[in-house]
């Protein structure tokens, strides 16, 4: 889940978001006619999310429990791994309030407790955003959308654009062809894109501090660290140590736009972190007054990434 500006959310959710939901309203009416809870699901969900959505406006805001408590149907459990190590069952509610919020009906609100509680709230849209999110018609948002993500994450190959959209080939090249976005050789054989005026040669301003080590401790799953498919050229040999084995990505040291480390933060509040390379003595003595100050900003916030890698592990073992 990332957090973005109102505008963009509308972006999203037509450009993207909506074809997610698609997916998966016809997932669930397939997992709960399989479940047996109901042989027409369609129907029955019908039912169901008018319920939770009453419930929800009336409370005016409720966590997964509170709606559970008045909506029968979110009740039910549907299996899942059947003879899998890893079987078990999950409730109707969470796949329901998922698709609701796919569909930009419900959203996340503030969290009961810290900010880093996973139980949280949910809230109709539009009492979260007036009038609910705005429509915009698809091709225009995919067309923002690459723009933004271009001038992001720029340069970035068609097969990054796809994967982190989840957009067909047509739908990219159309994209990029509606903003008018410039190929650009990447050097290694490969081709990248970039916005238009962007695949000019730029100046650093060394009174702007350019000339100086830029570093950054980035959470897990972080938008920058996951935001190309095509990682070697910041990671280098490091995916292993910095990922999990699905791909989520851990917390990050960079350095002058490459991931040069991992941090973690101990039960203690302490920050620990590992180089996993050699920065020089001035980055390094960077990097540890950096940690120091993350350290006395998060105070007494303890937190556990959900998607654990090897080096956060090693440092909090």
């Amino acid at each position: 889940m990332f957090v973005v500006p109102v505008e963009l959310a509308s972006v999203i959710q037509s450009a993207c978001t909506e074809a997610i939901a698609k997916r998966e309203r016809a997932r669930l009416v397939r997992m709960v006619e399989e479940a047996g809870i109901a042989t027409k699901a369609g129907p029955w969900l019908a039912t169901v999310e008018a319920e939770t959505l009453e419930v929800l406006h009336r409370l005016g805001e409720a966590t997964a429990a509170d709606l559970t408590k008045e909506v029968e149907g979110l009740r039910a459990q549907i299996p899942f791994g059947s003879g899998r190590s890893w079987q078990g069952t999950v409730g109707v509610s969470t796949r329901m309030l998922f698709l609701l919020s796919a569909e930009g009906r419900i959203i996340r609100g503030r969290p009961k407790g810290t900010l880093v509680s996973s139980l949280y709230r949910w809230v109709p849209m539009d009492r979260w955003v007036a009038g609910g999110l705005p429509w915009i018609p698809k091709e225009q948002a995919q067309a923002e959308l690459v723009r933004r993500y271009l001038g992001r994450y720029g340069p970035a190959t068609r097969n990054d654009i796809q994967w982190w959209t989840g957009w067909t080939v047509a739908e990219t090249k159309r994209a990029l062809g509606a903003i008018g976005a410039v190929e650009v050789d990447l050097g290694d054989g490969a081709t990248g894109w970039v916005l238009a005026g962007d695949n000019e040669p730029g100046e650093l301003d060394a009174a702007d501090g350019a000339t100086a080590p830029w570093i950054a401790f980035l959470p897990a799953l972080d938008a920058t660290v996951m935001g190309w498919q095509e990682r070697d050229w910041y990671l280098a040999p490091h995916r292993p140590r910095l990922f999990d084995t699905n791909g989520n990505a851990g917390p990050s040291i960079w350095l002058d736009g490459r991931a040069v480390g991992g941090w973690a933060q101990r039960r203690s509040g302490e920050i620990r972190y590992q180089l996993l390379e050699d920065v020089g003595r001035e980055a390094a003595a960077q990097i540890e007054s950096r940690a120091d100050a993350l350290g006395a900003w998060l105070g007494q916030l303890r937190f556990l990434p959900r998607f654990r890698t090897p080096v956060e592990q090693e440092l909090t073992a």
